[in-house]
């Protein structure tokens, strides 16, 4: 179906035939800088609300009568804590508004919930992750073994990635190999030459952040003569339970499908233009994606990380309208994740396919030209 931006700008060119040379990516970003139009009032309004839900729902794990009540504030706080986590993560790309230092502090603010250290967070995903999509040996985000780096690791090891791998794991592996071992105090030799006094203040800050936070329910829990243990629990951990598992979920449906292909290669990387082969726009029903901020658009995401969140389901659309063929939508359904999970265990570079844990092909082979 014809969208709607073609008569309102005459400036865009026809829809690009699959067949054709994928234009530079300065090409691209250019019909897309009327879109890109950043507000600081919106910005402020959206992570304003988004504040007030979360500190009512953690208020509502305490307060509200019956168990059911409170943990289903519980979880609806972990899912608000991953609604501040996008527009943190919008901050972090300067994108939320036009002012830098705001963006940095609203930025900071806004990924406290979810204990992200700002500077760590810029750095492994602004930096590595969209600075090499999808290559391998540089971009760690959900980066595929080969059969031969599978069949190398420790038996320990190799439950870990069958259980990261299951459908049933992103929340654990976004949890053990990006939160701990990335984001929180990580050691000087996994930084290198990139470590910055400012990585730790800002782990310190969301330390802080996790003692203000637990304090606050263990004294709401001897006020209101409750267990300590329980209010912890529904105020504190589950809330980031599930927003681990959420933050898993969703960048593991960002970057994983059959579709994708992973590169060992920087030249080969070059020449696939990653910043449209290497992502998928998720779909969903019921406008579940401005539930999360639009985040699910992730290809326009990754081809301008200038554009707004507020921004995203226009530019999107727009690049589908232009790109025909060209963009990976998926509309999911808990059978295509399951179907994807089971396909997408390893990574074949010579045959540039996916693989099961046994080698076999489990999705179509691009044998290099």
């Amino acid at each position: 179906m014809q969208r709607p931006f073609a008569p309102a700008r005459p400036d865009l060119p026809a829809p690009l035939p699959p067949e054709a040379p994928l234009p530079h990516r300065k090409t691209i970003r250019a019909w897309l800088v009327p879109i890109a139009q950043r507000s600081t009032l919106r910005a402020i309004a959206l992570l304003t609300i988004d504040l007030a839900l979360f500190a009512a729902l953690l208020a509502g794990t305490v307060l509200l009568p019956g168990l059911w009540l409170q943990l289903a504030c519980a979880l609806a706080a972990g899912f608000v804590i991953g609604r501040l986590f996008i527009i943190g993560h919008d901050a972090c790309h300067q994108s939320l508004t036009p002012h830098r230092r705001l963006n940095r502090w609203l930025g900071r603010i806004a990924f406290l919930p979810s204990l992200t250290a700002y500077s760590l967070w810029d750095m492994g995903h602004n930096v590595v992750h969209h600075g090499f999509t999808n290559l391998k040996g540089v971009d760690f985000v959900w980066a595929p073994a080969t059969q031969q780096e599978y069949a190398a690791m420790a038996p320990a090891r190799r439950a870990m990635e069958r259980i990261y791998r299951s459908g049933w794991g992103p929340g654990l592996y976004y949890m053990v190999e990006i939160w701990w071992k990335k984001m929180m105090f990580p050691p000087r030799r996994t930084l290198g030459n990139s470590h910055r006094p400012v990585f730790t203040r800002d782990c310190l800050l969301v330390t802080a952040f996790a003692l203000l936070w637990t304090g606050a329910l263990a004294a709401a829990a001897l006020a209101t003569q409750q267990p300590v243990w329980r209010v912890l629990l529904l105020g504190f951990g589950v809330p980031l339970v599930f927003w681990f598992h959420m933050m898993g979920f969703v960048i593991y449906g960002h970057h994983t499908h059959v579709q994708v292909q992973w590169h060992d290669d920087k030249a080969a990387w070059q020449r696939a233009q990653p910043f449209v082969s290497t992502t998928v726009h998720l779909t969903f029903p019921l406008q579940f994606g401005a539930l999360v901020h639009h985040i699910m658009e992730h290809t326009a995401h990754h081809v301008d990380m200038s554009i707004p969140l507020y921004k995203l389901k226009d530019a999107q659309a727009l690049l589908e309208q232009l790109l025909p063929g060209r963009i990976i939508v998926q509309r999911f359904s808990w059978r295509w994740y399951f179907d994807t999970a089971r396909a997408c265990k390893l990574y074949d570079f010579s045959r540039r396919c996916w693989t099961d844990f046994q080698g076999r092909a489990t999705s179509a082979q691009r044998m290099p030209a």
